[in-house]
């Protein structure tokens, strides 16, 4: 505004218009104010042939007043208090900037370099103490950027009551500027906080095309991705967009899927939101809004339609600062005050017009200056903006308590005490008060005070009036897990619903499955598959399955891991049952025959095919049957190490006994030629040790693959996903097989010599049964190997019973069998002349 002057350096001149304070007092100490009285201002199309005319404001706004007028009650207060700067009058220049970036600018350097016309022939220094010490504004976050840039360098205080863009916390940019109203950078984070709460994970956005939306947004937007929140769309709106603008949003908003919309938005930026929403009848929408709208009544007033009932959102925290409601209310001191804008305020507050004002027209009634406010409902009377003003009390405030202890004020005041606005600057960061309600005042090292807010509810009522209903608190302070607060109140919802309302792009994933992204949109956008067999998710939402332990195995939802069904063939199933019935009946069987072998050991078929080794090989048969028995029932380690070596001895000793008795036919035979003594070779005594040394033989392989690798219980998790098979293991495959081909080699060495005895010319040759028994023994344990292999779980151990139970019956059978019905039915043949007798042998 000043400028030095080219042909007199130290001369300044004041070049362009003079800017005058639309309200101002003069006073010892003179503090700033920047308001915007008028929210826009008339655009001119200049032809650069003459100088512009000054800036032309329209659109009154009381809001701007009720602000002005907060300011002018706290130096009011501060003036007649005796505690705070007594002897010091407080004064004022308050300035309209319109909402106008350029006008700010200027009304700022007005403020700081002072505004008197110097006339030619004067001289007036350049250097010279600033007209303000501390500046009170501006409301809006782009206007106090502007203005903080522009008085920066003059260190001059500017104290805004709403500008809540987290930029100007940057003190690299914006070195003296402070607030009484909190960071977006919280508010932002709050809002998505509420936002996550409510379980709404695909929300629209609208914001205010300036500083303030874009940079609240931002925040709110990156705070929103790591709670796991999409964006649907992000629109901007502004009070000068053109119409096809606002209807493309309305589009956007229209063809969108999101019942949730958060507003990051300006009063007067909504009020052409909600006029187009109405226009395009989009109703039903959630809002959530941000404090700049939530608790504003006129934006209440202009939703005619109902459009955001049931809107929630962010607020500065209810105040009441006793006094200023009739402070405010007493408009008579304006009408004594000879500023300028008061006729057209007058105008606009009692709808009448004065004689000489230039717009008195038309049925309007004439203005006296005397009316009275009572009765008057419009938004001056309203005081929902309280907090607001508390805001502007307790920036006034913080300058009065720096000036206080700057001029070591006790009972008076030091007067001589030079000021400086850099000195002011440093004080009002350090102080810390509390105001006459009890609210404490301070600023953090960015210039911002404690970041609360409340969550208020917009609750329809009758008359179309809403009611603004605090739900809950937000205290940024407090830990992440603690700073949402909601009361047990009762919220209206969009619509006048009772429920909260949804709004996701897809529905929650249940256990049982895990989240796959849709191709080519957003991370909240995603479909659910259920988790593969043996995997499970048991948390809602889940991104992956985890597989289950070895032992376990997932259930049908696939939501929880349970325990594998452990199968193995018991006593108690229908399979093992039989099984054991026939081992039992087996063992029955040779118990009876072995009664009656031994009822009958002393008849001729008793004692001529070797009482002895037919007692062991019906001992040995006993031991077969019951050897199957350890086969069923849970495997342990003693049963795996029972099972395989008791199978393997008592069949060794069994095929011995019956190869015993096939050697005693073939020697008998040689016996009865002319001059054979082999008798005497192979004898009782012998045919005793060869069954003993043949037995000795598998029980030494035995112990060695018991000492060396034993058999163990084993978990077998391969065969079956959702079954563990109990069953032992072998330890050494070399052992098993060992014992395996032992039995198998005597097997077949017993079957070659019964095979080459069965046409010898007896009238009973046991040699032909034993060849039948060898012969049902070799094709049963032959036929085992490719079934026991082939055979699922418990039924390959239920074939190896089955192996063991019919090879000893076959041996059973065939062997003794015929011998007990010759016994029991044909005694007539149970003579030695009838066994002893020669006939012609018959072939096979």
């Amino acid at each position: 505004m000043a400028t030095v002057s080219q042909a007199e350096e130290t001369v300044c001149r004041q070049r362009g218009d003079s800017e005058n304070p639309q309200l101002s007092k003069d006073g010892d100490i003179m503090l700033g104010g920047m308001f915007s009285f008028h929210s826009t201002w008339k655009d001119r199309q200049d032809t650069y042939m003459h100088k512009p005319l000054p800036t032309e404001c329209t659109s009154l706004l009381f809001r701007e007043f009720q602000l002005a007028q907060a300011m002018l009650f706290a130096i009011e207060e501060i003036n007649n208090s005796t505690e705070l700067l007594p002897g010091i009058l407080l004064g004022y220049r308050i300035y309209d900037v319109c909402g106008s970036i350029a006008r700010g600018v200027r009304a700022a350097l007005a403020l700081a370099n002072g505004n008197e016309v110097v006339s030619a022939s004067s001289e007036a220094p350049c250097t010279r103490p600033a007209q303000v010490q501390a500046i009170m504004g501006e409301t809006a976050s782009s206007l106090s950027m502007a203005i903080a840039t522009v008085i920066g360098p003059f260190h001059i205080p500017l104290i805004s009551h709403f500008a809540t863009c987290a930029c100007l916390s940057d003190k690299t940019k914006y070195p003296s500027f402070l607030r009484t109203i909190s960071s977006d950078y919280y508010q932002s984070r709050a809002l998505a906080q509420l936002v996550k709460h409510f379980g709404w994970t695909w929300v629209g956005a609208i914001r205010t095309n300036d500083d303030y939306g874009n940079n609240g947004m931002a925040t709110f937007t990156e705070t929103a991705q790591q709670l796991g929140i999409c964006l649907e769309y992000s629109v901007s709106a502004f009070t000068t967009d053109p119409p096809d603008k606002i209807h493309k949003i309305m589009e956007i908003i229209k063809a969108s899927t999101s019942k949730v919309i958060v507003a990051f938005i300006s009063p007067s930026d909504m009020d052409v939101v909600i006029h187009a929403l109405s226009q395009h009848n989009l109703t039903g929408y959630q809002w959530v809004g941000s404090e700049a709208w939530i608790l504003d009544s006129q934006t209440a007033a202009m939703d005619r339609h109902h459009i955001l009932d049931g809107a929630i959102g962010l607020a500065i925290p209810r105040a009441h600062v006793s006094g200023m409601r009739e402070f405010m209310l007493d408009v008579k001191p304006l009408n004594s005050s000879s500023n300028y804008i008061f006729t057209e305020f007058w105008e606009a507050l009692f709808s009448c017009k004065f004689k000489q004002s230039k717009s008195s027209a038309g049925n309007q009634k004439e203005c006296t200056g005397h009316e009275d406010l009572t009765g008057v409902q419009n938004s001056f009377t309203d005081m929902s903006l309280m907090p607001i003003f508390n805001n502007i009390y307790k920036g006034v405030y913080a300058v009065a308590h720096a000036l206080h202890s700057i001029l070591n004020c006790n009972k008076t005041c030091n007067n001589t005490a030079q000021l400086d606005p850099f000195m002011i600057l440093q004080h009002i960061r350090k102080i810390r008060f509390k105001t006459k309600e009890g609210d404490e005042v301070y600023f953090n090292e960015k210039g911002d005070p404690a970041a609360k807010y409340e969550i208020i509810n917009w609750q329809p009522k009758e008359n179309s009036i809403v009611d603004f209903v605090t739900v809950g608190f937000h205290d940024a302070s407090l830990p992440a897990d603690k700073q949402l607060n909601l009361q047990n109140k009762s919220i209206i919802w969009a619509q006048n619903s009772k429920h909260v309302p949804l709004s996701v792009c897809s529905e929650k994933c249940p256990p049982g499955t895990r989240k796959v992204l849709q191709k080519g949109k957003p991370v909240c956008c995603y479909d659910c598959l259920k988790c593969a067999e043996g995997e499970i998710s048991n948390i809602t939402d889940s991104i992956t399955c985890v597989r289950c332990h070895p032992e376990f195995w997932s259930n049908e939802r696939r939501a929880a891991c349970v325990n594998k069904e452990a199968e193995f063939l018991s006593y108690e199933e229908i399979m093992g049952a039989l099984l054991t019935a026939a081992s039992l009946f087996g063992t029955c069987i040779t118990a009876v025959v072995a009664i009656i072998f031994f009822r009958y050991r002393q008849t001729p078929i008793v004692r001529a095919n070797n009482s002895e080794l037919s007692f062991l090989l019906l001992f040995s048969l006993t031991l077969c049957f019951l050897c199957s028995l350890t086969f069923i029932g849970r495997p342990s380690e003693w049963s795996c190490m029972l099972r395989h070596t008791a199978f393997s001895i008592t069949f060794v000793l069994c095929i011995s006994c019956v190869l015993g008795k096939t050697i005693v036919v073939l020697m008998a035979f040689r016996a009865t030629l002319p001059g054979s003594n082999v008798m005497k070779w192979f004898g009782p005594a012998q045919q005793k040790l060869s069954v003993l040394g043949f037995t000795l033989i598998q029980v030494i392989i035995c112990i060695l693959w018991l000492t060396i690798s034993p058999p163990f219980p084993f978990k077998n998790f391969k065969k079956f996903k959702d079954k563990i098979i109990l069953e032992c293991a072998l330890g050494s495959a070399v052992g098993f097989w060992a014992v395996l081909g032992y039995i198998g080699l005597l097997a077949i060495l017993c079957f070659i010599l019964a095979f080459l005895a069965r046409k010898l010319p007896d009238n009973f040759n046991e040699a032909k049964f034993i060849t039948f028994s060898m012969l049902i023994f070799c094709a049963v344990w032959i036929t085992f190997i490719p079934a026991y292999v082939s055979s699922p779980g418990k039924f390959s151990v239920a074939v190896e019973i089955f192996a063991i139970l019919a090879s000893s019956f076959g041996l059973l059978i065939c062997i003794f069998i015929p011998k007990c019905y010759i016994i029991l039915l044909k005694p007539e043949k149970n003579t030695k002349k009838s066994l002893m007798g020669k006939g012609a042998p018959k072939s096979l």
